[in-house]
């Protein structure tokens, strides 16, 4: 039991910091709070969902298709909505508003565009079964969770420490002020940025779908709550906490479920609330976070 849930955790775990790595960074550079994560999250599994019902193709091919897509959307958003941020004098309370009401609407539309009821995809991205690793049967979307999240995670690391454009968003996460005293085009920089947030969370819908048993409408704002755990506990508007955040969390629950079955969606969240009150900085500390 030990050796399947610490296998379990560190595979889910890594699904979690994934589905996680688009919250931080909006909330790094941007300082928003993205209430309406969870709900793009959905709809990147409606387009996994849609592709593999209507298509007949391998709903992972989301993932390339929703990238572009999500991006192109993020920037235009974020130019739409940029000067209001810009002019408030609490601009995090405002984007939470705001994207409390951007949940509630993208909720609306998929409920009519989709029903209320959950959709389930019956042939897993590898086919149905299981998997065989160190001796334990593992459902066969862990490993491809896992195998996703991995090298997606890799490419924003990359992106953020190999590229001018990375440099020029981790200017932002420290001072956004010296940013813009540098020659830094923090409009620019910041809608890319947001782009990318929304692509990752896209990315992550079509897993997501696997992971938590089907699609619907309302699961939003569970994935949001989720996704925000994972990212307090690894270190708010630290991507590289995310993916922290998201193995603790991941590990936490895998042995919650084998032990204590009724405590397991209760445990994570306590483990939160402890980190919170221990270091609430997150597991990451602000002093590593952009070095």
């Amino acid at each position: 039991m030990v050796l399947y849930a610490l296998i379990a955790g560190v595979l889910i775990g890594l699904f979690y910091g994934f589905a996680a790595l688009g919250l931080s960074l909006a909330f790094g550079v941007l300082r928003v709070v993205n209430i309406a994560h969870g709900d793009v999250i959905v709809l990147g599994s409606y387009l996994a969902y849609e592709l593999s019902t209507q298509a007949h193709i391998n709903p992972l091919f989301a993932i390339p298709i929703a990238v572009p897509l999500a991006v192109a959307i993020g920037m235009v958003f974020y130019r739409f909505v940029a000067p209001s941020l810009g002019r408030s004098k609490d601009p995090e309370m405002l984007s939470l508003i705001l994207f409390f009401g951007v949940s509630q609407v993208i909720e609306a539309l998929a409920t009519i565009g989709f029903s209320a009821n959950q959709d389930t995809l019956l042939t897993g991205p590898v086919g149905n079964g299981a998997v065989q690793m160190f001796g334990q049967s593992f459902p066969n979307y862990y490993p491809v969770a896992a195998a996703v999240a991995v090298p997606g995670a890799l490419l924003v690391m990359l992106y953020l420490y190999r590229s001018r454009l990375g440099l020029a968003t981790r200017a932002l996460m420290s001072s956004r002020a010296d940013a813009m005293l540098s020659g830094i085009d923090v409009g620019r920089t910041s809608a890319l940025s947001f782009g990318i947030a929304l692509a990752l969370a896209a990315s992550a819908g079509a897993l997501s779908i696997y992971v938590n048993g089907g699609v619907s409408p309302s699961q939003g704002a569970d994935l949001t709550t989720t996704a925000f755990a994972v990212v307090v506990i690894g270190g708010l508007g630290n991507p590289a906490g995310a993916l922290a955040g998201g193995l603790v969390f991941g590990l936490a629950e895998q042995f919650a479920q084998s032990y204590e079955p009724n405590w397991a969606g209760l445990v994570p969240y306590v483990l939160l609330l402890a980190v919170m009150l221990i270091k609430p900085e997150g597991l990451l500390s602000r002093r590593v976070r952009y070095a």
